[in-house]
Parts: structure tokens; sequence; C-alpha cells
């Protein structure tokens, strides 16, 4: 028999939080999200997000067992733009089509109850958390950004009636590949010709003083992505106070204007997937000691965030931040980088990785379903 029972205490979201310890135990493959993180994310009275989305989340039960949970979110700026939609995300469940099935219908029926008209996910509040399903590359090391799977979740999707949507998809680089000496000359010319400046620092602090002039440009460059929510002042600050504080400044680079506006950026990070296994969804008490440890390690690096304006696209300005980040693994030891998730639709943005040798690494899709006739 199985169950769905919406989650009304704290105590069951603690749940909801530590179920994917349960079902991805053993998993080498897994890289468990900080627990403290995950809270503050689904907290209605913390998280900014919820300034314009409401949400509910959901457990699933079989014969009294946890078997699988389920969060639903409406998200009112983005329906502005993308239509009346709600969204599942944190889904995950045994192998077992008819749990999934529970926990989906529960998000559709609860979003049919709103107005909504179809379904999509996974998706979290905004582009900051979580999305996509794995469809490939389930024997690959994600990235903490990103979300882990096993291979029969995409396989009950379809069966249940979910179709494609939108894909992701990541690349694996050699990161010290050697920088071909006319992208150096080429990129002078675009710098001199547009008055940019690159920059490139030891100081977090001269990086932060950027922060809301970057995400102002991150904002403009993402909005006709797929599903994109425009980042409030407020979701911006957490943002900046939350997770700015473990940014290595000398794997970040800004293109800045000649009014000293970020119109460009690249950030990147050491690669954080073993230290947070080690740690195990806890920073104490023994936790942040694997995390600080692989903050200080460059050898593998994951890419979080790149863009440009669109008032500066089809200028090159994205060459600019790959060589001179290219340019900064080279001389940080850096071995191998993995690429942020980009939309597969996103051409633009994909093919300005055919300059590199590189393979696909994985790919993630989001799905939906009409909730109207």
């Amino acid at each position: 028999m199985i169950q769905v029972k919406q989650i009304t205490t704290r105590n069951e979201l603690k749940a909801f939080v530590r179920f994917p310890h349960k079902l991805f135990k053993g998993n080498e493959f897994w890289v468990p999200p900080l627990d403290r993180d995950e809270l503050f994310t689904l907290d209605k009275d913390k998280n900014p997000a919820f300034e314009h989305c409401i949400s509910e989340y959901w457990l699933a039960y079989k014969d009294g067992e946890l078997a699988g949970r389920i969060a639903g979110i409406i998200n009112y700026t983005a329906n502005e733009k993308w239509g009346k939609k709600v969204r599942f995300g944190w889904i995950d469940f045994i192998e077992d089509a008819e749990v999934a099935k529970a926990l989906l219908n529960a998000v559709e029926t609860w979003g049919r109850e709103l107005g909504m008209e179809s379904i999509q996910g996974p998706l979290g509040f905004n582009d900051m958390d979580n999305e996509g399903m794995l469809v490939d590359g389930f024997d690959k090391l994600p990235t903490i950004a990103n979300i882990y799977n096993y291979p029969y979740y995409p396989v009950f999707m379809e069966k249940i009636g979910y179709n494609p949507e939108e894909d992701w998809v990541q690349f694996k680089f050699n990161a010290s590949q050697p920088i071909p000496e006319k992208m150096d000359r080429i990129n002078r010319l675009i710098a001199e010709k547009y008055k940019l400046r690159i920059i490139m620092t030891d100081k977090k602090k001269e990086l932060v003083k950027y922060t809301h002039s970057l995400f102002k440009t991150l904002n403009a460059s993402f909005s006709n992505l797929y599903g994109y929510s425009t980042l409030t002042e407020n979701e911006i600050k957490t943002i900046i106070k939350n997770y700015f504080t473990f940014i290595n400044p000398k794997l970040v680079c800004l293109i800045v204007d000649e009014n000293d506006e970020v119109v460009g950026f690249g950030i990147s990070m050491p690669s954080l997937s073993r230290a947070f296994q080690k740690a195990k969804g806890k920073l104490f008490p023994f936790g942040f000691i694997h995390i600080l440890k692989a903050l200080n390690k460059t050898d593998e690096i994951d890419l979080y965030l790149n863009g440009v304006h669109p008032d500066w696209q089809k200028r090159g300005i994205h060459s600019l931040y790959y060589v001179e980040m290219n340019k900064a693994y080279i001389r940080n030891n850096v071995k191998t980088a993995i690429s942020n998730q980009q939309l597969e639709s996103n051409t633009a943005a994909v093919s300005a990785w055919d300059i590199y040798e590189k393979e696909q690494y994985i790919r993630r899709r989001c799905y939906t379903k009409k909730l109207t006739d």
C-alpha cells in the first residue's frame, strides 16, 4: 500500500532532506548536499524566493516505510513569462513506478487546484537550485551543484506519461590545454576595441565589490533561457552572503567596461564533490574540515557560472574570460575541469567550448506534462 503525506512538521521536513541518504547509501557517485543548506532553501520563513513562490512538500510511504519525496513549487515571477506552470523538484523514490506516480500525482493535483496548466521538472525555486534529471552519466561523479539519480528514474518518468522538454549537458576538459597564440592576439584586440578590462585577482574583496553588477548581468544574460526566474535583490544578497565566502578569487574572471560595470564573467571553484561525500551532509563535527581542505586543492575544478550581457554578445567577450581562466588553471596546476550545466538548445553557449578538446560528461533532462485537456 502506497500513501503520500503532505509535510506539516519540522521533523517531517528533516526526514524529507535526509531521505536520499538512505536511498543512495553506498553509491560512490551520489554527492549529498549539506542538510543545513537544504533546510534553508525549503524554509518558507528564510528563503527569499518565497517572496514570489509558494511550495508544498510530500513524503511517500510504502507498507509503512519511507519510499520517496517530492516538492511542488509555483514560481509566479517565472510564470509571468513562461505560462501557468507548477514545478516539481527534490524528487527521489525507490525503484517502484507506482511510488513515483503517486508523488507526481500529489503535485499535479495541487497544481490543478491552483489553476496551473502544465507541470515541469525537476526544477527548483530559481536557477541557483539543482535542476534536471540525470539521463546519461550515471557512472560519473557530479558537481555539488547538480542532481544525481538512478537510471530507473527517467524510465519511470516516461512510463508515467511525462515527455522530455529540455536537456542540459556538461563537458569534461583537460584544464591545462595550451592556449593558441592567435587567441591571445585576438583577445587583446577585442579588449582594446571595446575599452574592456579583465579582472583576475587574488583578493576576494576586489571581487565582492562587483557582485551586484555581476548578478545584474547574470539576470540579463539568462533572461531568455528555459524557465529562468529573474533573481530579486534579496535573493542576490542571500546568494552572496551564503556562497561567495567560498569563492577562490584565483579561479574567477570578470570583464568590465569603461564604466566599471560587469559585462561578462566566468566563475569556477575547486571540486568539492569528494569533500561533500566525506561530510555526509553535515558540517559538524568534521564535515567542514573536508570542505576546507578541498577549497585549497586546485587539481580538479568545476565551472559554475558564466555569461555575457546581451548588449555585449556576439563580440567575442566569452573568449576573454575563457582564455584568462585557462591561464589561471595552468598557473594553479589544474588538471581537469567540468563545465557548468548548459542548455543544449543554447547553441551559442555550448559551441563556445568547441575550441577546446573535450568529452561530453553528463546529460540531464527536464520533463513536462499537460494538466489540462
